[in-house]
């Protein structure tokens, strides 16, 4: 199970509401209290969602917030909020939810407004690319710097720009390619560059941009409109790990000319896809653009379908045989319908840094910002090998020797937090030419770091809304964890327990009655009529298959298997008698099925049933352990408090 999954999902049930006022005492566990308020809130926000009636009342509703606040209760007992990952977890969520209550939220609607314009349109271009990093000597970068701009200069004063780039561009294969990008939309580039892409006129040479790999200059050769969205269908035929004989490309080409001949798309993948998420759909997928797959082949032979209705030849993917149909030619999707994949994009890309900047310098304008002299005494402080990854701190910064290094709001940040950081962050940081220029950048970090945070503390003090949100993602993580420890991990480990817990519940799965058979299928009842007299006559399935699929035509195909009563895969109708059924008809194919075996209602097997177990010994666990907590934790509800409340509800 997906941490965040479960707790947003367990707090459908039980969620800690928003802070409120001093109030009535309800209850107390172990002598903490906890509030009327507390409960009545999650009580009226929860009540339409909880299922069991019995649980609707005021006492029912109380037993399950009761063994919540246990279970965080037991959580604490167990040190599970000092865990790192924990920790971890906890502070990414704060951070992102902390977004909501500054200007990141609108910095992000911008950009990502930016990005939905932009993704319209695709950009043909060349570039020149002169390399230097960011942490290059001032004399390299000025070196790199005007090399770009003479170049830039002849371009601009009529020399053939992709020559410029195969003889002088430093990008690897910029001689074979001369610059060629093709043709690009957003995303496809570092940030910089596409801005540069998009504010350049078609046939004009852009101004010099600077990225992580160095100097850029471009010309614009094209800009057209991205293709809109497709919807297709397909059948995907893979190979079969317990069948080597089995044949892919061979079935495949047996659906097309099927296809071909008139047979039906969606009754075919229904019946034979190995997609079987799309299988019952009749084949059909989600509308994609080009790029959104890990396929070009699949998407090439996608858009080179021209109308509604169209097939595509068999194709082999590196996940199996398909052939496609094309559906639907869609319209772009609306800004609203494409923000959180927009979003999503920005979180990990270059634009990010962009925004978090922006919020760096709102928050020093809100709660204001000192800074103190560090550079020339951790220059000295810090020893050579702090650029190797391998400085430790030799010395405890005391007294005088431990200044502030800046002051944000009304927090002093102190020299030896800045050391301490130093030292850890030292075998990730990005290295630098000089130690001071190292430091520097370590310094920067560090500074948005703490001012972050900072405003994170004050959010949770000043705003009772963050606080309580805050407060219920940090008990959900915990439940979690504890839950995780003492009943998810206890089960699976516990094998003997779990295989003598199969033997007490064992009667309640069991097979109904099945076949051991072969399905003959096609779309010609005449063909489908001939193989069952063929298999009267004894012939056995693969003979009939060559005897009838003849003059490359395919009349037959033939799957095999037990198949339990209601199986999609077996025609409607067919009786449950050993051997050959009447000719039956399932949409618009015809099968005719050879029952080998009538197998009679049993009893499954612990490894036929074994995650289904697993899910009830795992409430039986968590039973019992919610039990020991009842016994363990004293619980007092106030009496005359609960009253007023039930009266106040009934």
């Amino acid at each position: 199970m997906k941490k965040t999954t479960f707790i947003f999902a367990f707090f459908l049930i039980v969620a800690t509401a928003f802070a409120q006022k001093p109030t009535d005492v309800l209850m107390t566990i172990e002598g903490e209290p906890i509030l009327v308020n507390e409960f009545e809130r999650v009580y009226k926000k929860n009540l339409e969602l909880v299922k069991d009636e019995s649980q609707k009342t005021i006492d029912g509703y109380l037993d399950l917030f009761i063994d919540y606040k246990l279970k965080v209760a037991e959580a604490y007992a167990q040190n599970l909020d000092e865990d790192k990952a924990y920790k971890r977890e906890f502070t990414k969520y704060r951070d992102q939810l902390a977004r909501n209550y500054v200007n990141e939220t609108r910095l992000f609607e911008g950009i990502a407004e930016e990005a939905y314009n932009r993704g319209k349109e695709q950009i043909n271009a060349n570039h020149i690319l002169i390399k230097v990093g960011y942490d290059a000597l001032p004399q390299d970068t000025l070196k790199a710097y005007n090399k770009i701009k003479s170049l830039r200069e002849r371009a601009l004063a009529g020399e053939d720009f992709i020559a410029l780039a195969k003889q002088n561009s430093e990008e690897p294969g910029a001689k074979e390619r001369g610059g060629d990008l093709g043709y690009f939309t957003v995303f496809s580039m570092v940030y910089p560059f596409e801005n540069m892409a998009y504010n350049t006129p078609v046939g004009e040479i852009s101004d010099i941009v600077r990225t992580n790999f160095g100097y850029h200059v471009l010309k614009v050769n094209d800009r057209r409109i991205r293709e809109s969205p497709i919807v297709v269908s397909h059948i995907m035929i893979t190979e079969k790990k317990d069948d080597p004989s089995f044949n892919p490309e061979e079935r495949i080409n047996e659906l097309y000319k099927m296809l071909q001949q008139g047979s039906n798309f969606e009754e075919l993948a229904k019946q034979f896809s190995d997609d079987k998420n799309s299988a019952k759909l009749g084949g059909k997928l989600k509308a994609f653009s080009r790029g959104q797959l890990r396929s070009d082949s699949f998407e090439n032979s996608a858009y080179n379908l021209q109308n509604p209705g169209d097939l595509s030849k068999p194709i082999k993917t590196r996940f199996g045989w398909h052939v496609l149909k094309l559906e639907e030619k869609m319209k772009e999707r609306s800004f609203e319908e494409q923000k959180e994949d927009l979003y999503r994009k920005i979180k990990k890309g270059d634009r990010s840094k962009v925004i978090s900047t922006q919020v760096t310098q709102d928050i020093i304008k809100k709660y204001g910002i000192k800074r103190y002299e560090y550079l020339d005494f951790f220059d000295e402080y810090a020893s050579d090998e702090i650029t190797k990854s391998k400085w430790k701190i030799t010395d405890t910064l005391t007294g005088d020797r431990n200044k502030v290094v800046f002051t944000i709001g009304n927090k002093d940040i102190y020299y030896d937090e800045f050391a301490e950081y130093i030292y850890y962050r030292q075998r990730f940081a990005e290295k630098k030419p000089t130690k001071r220029d190292y430091i520097e950048n370590m310094y920067n970090e560090f500074e948005s770091i703490e001012i972050k945070e900072y405003l994170n503390e004050q959010l949770e003090s000043e705003n009772p809304e963050f606080g309580a949100i805050i407060g219920e993602y940090r008990d959900g993580l915990l439940i979690f964890d504890v839950m995780k420890k003492n009943i998810w991990q206890k089960a699976k480990r516990d094998t003997l327990g779990l295989e003598r817990f199969y033997q007490t519940v064992a009667s309640n799965y069991s097979w109904d009655e099945r076949i051991d058979a072969e399905i003959l299928s096609g779309g010609d009842s005449a063909k489908i009529q001939e193989a069952k007299a063929m298999l009267e006559a004894g012939k056995t399935a693969e003979a009939i298959k060559a005897a009838l699929n003849t003059n490359d035509k395919v009349h037959i195909i033939i799957s095999s298997g037990r198949y339990e009563k209601n199986d999609a895969t077996l025609p409607e109708g067919l009786a449950f008698q050993k051997g050959v059924s009447d000719v039956l008809s399932n949409g618009e194919t015809y099968s005719v099925v050879n029952i080998k075996e009538v197998l009679p209602p049993s009893t499954k097997t612990f490894e036929e049933v074994k995650g289904r177990v697993m899910s009830e010994y795992q409430n039986q666990i968590e039973n019992d352990w919610i039990n020991s907590l009842q016994a363990k934790y004293k619980v007092d509800v106030d009496k005359r408090t609960l009253k007023k409340l039930k009266k106040r509800y009934k």
